[in-house]
């Protein structure tokens, strides 16, 4: 029986454990960091990246883990995997990945910054005119902010708040009628400061940077008069961010939302970064202090937060970031006066975030401002802060326009700004809806309507990425602007679900989860392995961020087994093990981690020849298929089929930043290197027509 329960939590062979797979996309990130070949600066944002990933994970994925680890022993039992023992896995990973990270940044980072005559400098580095500047400095910008927290004998508790540094000090070599040896936590006051960093004078072309970590030691004794010996080390906690909402649309759904973001800032501890040359005495006071157990404890460096690098000074220096890539205009729209007008003739394609997305933001504040427009809908799942998308819903609204906007609340990490534009639309007079009962909308969509001569007419905008303007200059995605009937009618369907949520929609060319994309898929790949058997060519090229769905990997595995030859282009997490003999030899999988953020998905079937290319908001996970919302749109137009495939083929070419699913460099016989990204800039810039500036100002 014991050996019974212990074959059940072995993932199965042919299975790549998520956690783990997800660990490996983010050392991949870490390899980009590690990467001489890439510019100095750009190496540091790979580290911001990297770190940033990495608390988000431990507070959704490794959280997660914890809270089944705690489930009863029966219930733990029926699951796939012993989530103890996955998590024991997990941490071992991290605690590998993490020290690398050390040599990264120490060894790395630092002396080829030093090399470049940039010095980041510790409170032991500084000359006697550092040391008078940053005292003059903490003096006037520092220790306003800074409030102590007295770690006495009392049981006390304080609430160290969530991805916020902290410094525990440990006070002694006191003066008379002081305590012999005292604690303290002092919060690293980065978000009221404005920066991590401060900047010294640069002396004869040395340039000089420091933690103001550093700079607050540097000037303990001016907090604490009383002593004269300090030691100060990092500590950062991670909270859990689930926020355990029932998925149900209900009137105090927004009210739940935010009530669930003021539970994350005080969720369970998933874990408690601290500095190695913690003594154990400070980190004894500081877990008594807090109520962190050894469970939470995580061994990290002397620094924490290192998505703050995001923000570490350029000084002005263009040679260590990657080189310009100016926006370019796509040469059919630039010289369209109305994009509505130009939706009549034919469909376009852009691809972000090598052209602009100033044309999706014309778009919508055209059709806000056009008197023959009488609705427009749209969804949105993350948005920026200052969102032109939505300014234009609004203003359409205000206009008196039939505005229909879904809101996605629970849109991890951004519901604070979906709930701030779900209001602003409300009091603009549109129609919001707050999601779907027991679903997350990941689809973006956006329907105008047009009154032409008393007949309605639709225009459709889909895409693989999100209405955002910030992250359409990193992300890289495709959108779709069409007046199709056979696209637009479905999409009208769609946004009917919204309204009725009545899952009885009929698509004949969208494919829509969870009403028919699984099952779609699922005829598409079996068509592929009936040709396989016929003898015919049979082939997929299947570009998504994550598969994770035993459902369709099992289904990839016995159309590996029919002949059918399968490329897997994944950027993230990818749980099918390619290459297995009598299981998924035909099956190649790899990944490109770059300047931009590959977030497309495009999944093109041979179909003996008369190939279907589908693009999409969803990935291959259960939660994509069965849970959310999504839109998959087919390409019927021979110019956009010829762009796409362009794009994916530089991408399976790509020999300089893709990666095989075991992480190691891809290595191809040819003398030519093939980037991708640049590659696929190079080429979209061809388009331009010559006469035509080629670059967005």
């Amino acid at each position: 029986m014991e050996k019974e329960k212990k074959k059940k939590h072995q993932a199965e062979p042919e299975f790549i454990n998520r956690e783990l797979s997800w660990l490996a996309f983010n050392y991949r990130v870490l390899q980009e960091a590690g990467d001489k070949k890439v510019p100095l600066l750009e190496r540091i944002k790979f580290m911001a990246i990297f770190s940033s990933n990495l608390d988000e994970y431990f507070k959704v994925r490794v959280a997660t883990l914890k809270r089944l680890v705690k489930l009863k022993r029966k219930t733990i039992e029926k699951l796939d995997e012993d989530p103890a023992e996955t998590l024991s896995q997990v941490l071992g990973e991290v605690k590998r990945q993490q020290d690398e990270f050390g040599e990264v940044f120490r060894e790395g980072i630092l002396a080829d910054l030093k090399k470049e005559n940039i010095h980041l400098l510790t409170e032991s580095d500084l000359t006697a005119t550092q040391k008078k500047f940053i005292t003059t400095y903490f003096k006037e910008n520092l220790q306003p902010l800074l409030l102590p927290m007295v770690m006495d004998d009392t049981e006390t508790h304080f609430f160290l708040k969530d991805q916020t540094v902290y410094l525990g000090i440990q006070m002694s070599d006191a003066k008379k009628g002081a305590k012999a040896e005292q604690y303290a936590m002092l919060e690293i006051p980065t978000k009221k400061h404005g920066s991590r960093f401060i900047k010294l004078p640069t002396q004869k072309n040395n340039r000089y940077v420091m933690f103001i970590d550093d700079a607050i030691r540097t000037c303990l004794p001016l907090l604490f008069p009383d002593y004269s010996q300090f030691e100060a080390h990092a500590v950062k906690v991670s909270r859990d961010a689930e926020l355990d909402i029932e998925e149900d649309i209900s009137a105090n759904l927004m009210t739940k939302i935010k009530k669930g973001l003021k539970k994350r800032e005080i969720g369970t501890p998933a874990r408690l970064l601290y500095d190695p040359e913690t003594p154990q005495s400070l980190l004894d006071a500081i877990m008594a202090h807090t109520g962190i157990t050894d469970e939470e404890l995580v061994e990290g460096s002397k620094y924490h937060n290192f998505r703050d690098f995001f923000g570490f000074p350029d000084f002005d220096l263009p040679a260590l970031k990657y080189e310009s890539q100016p926006t370019l205009v796509h040469p059919l729209l630039e010289k369209e006066p109305s994009i509505l007008a130009a939706m009549q003739k034919q469909d376009y394609i852009v691809h972000y975030p090598y052209q602009s997305f100033d044309y999706v933001v014309k778009l919508f504040n055209e059709a806000a401002n056009d008197p023959a427009v009488t609705a427009i809908s749209a969804t949105l799942y993350r948005v920026a802060d200052g969102s032109e998308i939505a300014k234009a819903l609004t203003k359409a609204a205000k206009n008196g326009k039939l505005v229909t906007v879904v809101v996605e609340l629970k849109a991890r990490f951004d519901e604070e700004s979906n709930i701030f534009w779900a209001g602003k639309l409300q009091k603009a007079g549109a129609n919001v809806i707050l999601g779907v009962p027991d679903l997350k909308v990941h689809s973006k969509l956006g329907l105008i309507t047009r009154n032409e001569n008393g007949k309605m007419v639709n225009y459709a905008y889909l895409s693989t990425g999100n209405y955002n303007e910030n992250t359409s200059k990193i992300y890289a995605d495709h959108a779709l602007f069409t007046c199709d009937k056979r696209l637009t009618k479905d999409v009208e369907q769609v946004f009917n679900f919204f309204i009725d949520r009545q899952p009885d929609k009929k698509f004949k060319h969208l494919l829509m989860a969870p009403i028919s994309m699984r099952e779609r898929f699922v005829e598409l790949i079996e068509k592929e392995i009936k040709n396989a058997k016929k003898g015919l060519p049979a082939s997929m090229i299947l570009k998504m961020n994550a598969l994770q769905d035993d459902r369709m990997i099992r289904k990839l595995y016995e159309a590996s087994q029919a002949g059918v030859k399968i490329e897997l282009l994944v950027r993230g997490i990818c749980c099918l093990q390619p290459g297995i003999k009598g299981l998924s030899e035909n099956i190649t999988v790899q990944g490109i981690v770059d300047r931009y953020l590959e977030h497309a998905r495009v999944y093109i079937f041979h179909n003996n020849g008369e190939e279907k290319y589908y693009v999409a908001s969803a990935d291959w996970m259960t939660r994509n298929l069965n849970r959310r919302v999504e839109v998959a749109f087919p390409l019927y137009q021979q110019d956009l089929i010829d762009q796409v495939r362009t794009i994916i083929d530089l991408q399976r070419s790509d020999n300089t930043k893709a990666r095989f699913v075991d992480n190691s460099y891809v290595q191809k016989s040819t003398d030519e290197q093939t980037r991708s990204q640049y590659a696929t800039y190079d080429y979209l810039r061809s388009l331009v027509p010559n006469g035509m500036k080629a670059e967005r100002e």
